[in-house]
């Protein structure tokens, strides 16, 4: 049987013979799927033939209408795109031995339209979408039982560039010659800004100088300079006795040895964050984001120019704005729990 693929026809047929066995749409398609595998019909496919039996039609070809396609024709385009939404009108039409003009005016009366699909951050793996969805629900049950987000530091890093240039735009009559932009440097010079902040604001940035980078040692150093503005400006965890929850992602600095061996010294406590997740990542979702769109049309020639943007920037944003990041977090992991640990739109 391996070897073997039926055809439609056969597979009506097969079909004709359960309904007669008084076999269901629904055992019938079970039978198939075991028996052929990949080539099965679908389950809507088989309760659409058992309709046309039950009416008395035990036809198995293909008959040719003349006009406007009938309501089965709509049936079986529906259940092609049900097996596989990404078809294109040339596969459906060779899949249902029409032309590709029909297809095309069959899809515009069912009010079928094509979207471009979106890009998401990494091709996760089986293992991944379980962390995912193992972490979500634990830290949604967690945020339930009592709320921590109050308690949340979030950080990481960004690059920023120095040319920040975007097309023109300009108005005019059809054919009229647009304005020109040269294109950026993509290689040009740029910074990395590394950032911490909660719910009340930024606790702590640092701008380093160009061709500098991140490493385990250095971010090390950059958290007991964090610890000691925590201390400064966040009083209330000492008045408190809370501990200082960090949520950073699973970057190679973050996790070094000498790092998480300073995070024990420290006592806070690190929350759980799944690989490959910047969506649920209040930096890189809202922080960096908003951070971005400002930053169109910005061209920085130097260093303090750069950091003296930075700084006007963090003054710019209330604390709402900074409370909204933070308390969008249980929004984020419900998404991830409900669309089972793979990448959601919102």
């Amino acid at each position: 049987m391996s070897n073997f693929e039926p055809t439609k026809n056969h597979l009506r047929e097969v079909l004709l013979f359960l309904f007669n066995s008084k076999e269901s749409a629904a055992a019938s398609h079970r039978m198939l799927q075991k028996t052929y595998g990949e080539h099965a019909p679908s389950i809507k496919s088989c309760e659409y033939w058992f309709r046309r039996f039950r009416s008395g039609d035990f036809d198995t070809s293909d008959k040719e209408r003349p006009g406007q396609p009938k309501i089965f024709e709509d049936e079986e385009l529906k259940s092609l795109l049900d097996q596989d939404a990404c078809q294109t009108q040339d596969e459906l039409a060779k899949s249902l031995n029409v032309d590709r003009t029909t297809i095309s005016k069959r899809l515009k009366a069912l009010g079928m339209i094509q979207k471009q699909g979106n890009w998401v951050p990494y091709e996760l793996k089986a293992r991944d979408v379980e962390r995912r969805f193992f972490v979500c629900e634990q830290l949604l049950q967690r945020q339930k039982r009592k709320g921590f987000l109050h308690r949340i530091v979030t950080g990481d890093e960004k690059w920023i560039r120095y040319d920040n240039r975007k097309r023109k735009k300009s108005w005019g009559l059809p054919g009229h010659t647009t304005l020109s932009s040269p294109r950026p440097n993509i290689h040009g010079s740029k910074l990395m800004l590394c950032i911490w902040w909660d719910q009340l604001g930024v606790i702590y940035y640092e701008l380093l100088k160009p061709n500098e980078t991140i490493t385990g040692d250095r971010y090390r150093l950059q958290l007991m300079r964090l610890s000691r503005a925590l201390k400064d400006k966040r009083p209330q965890f000492r008045e408190r006795h809370d501990k200082v929850i960090l949520l950073h992602d699973n970057a190679r600095p973050h996790v070094a040895q000498p790092v998480k061996t300073y995070l024990e010294t420290l006592k806070w406590e690190v929350l759980p964050h799944p690989p490959y997740s910047p969506d649920i990542a209040p930096s890189d979702y809202y922080l960096f984001r908003s951070m971005e769109h400002t930053l169109a049309k910005q061209s920085f020639r130097t260093y303090d120019e750069t950091k003296n943007w930075i700084d006007s920037w963090i003054a710019s944003k209330d604390a709402e704005f900074f409370r909204r990041g933070i308390r969008l977090l249980p929004e984020r992991w419900e998404k991830v729990v409900e669309n089972d640990g793979q990448y959601f739109q919102l």
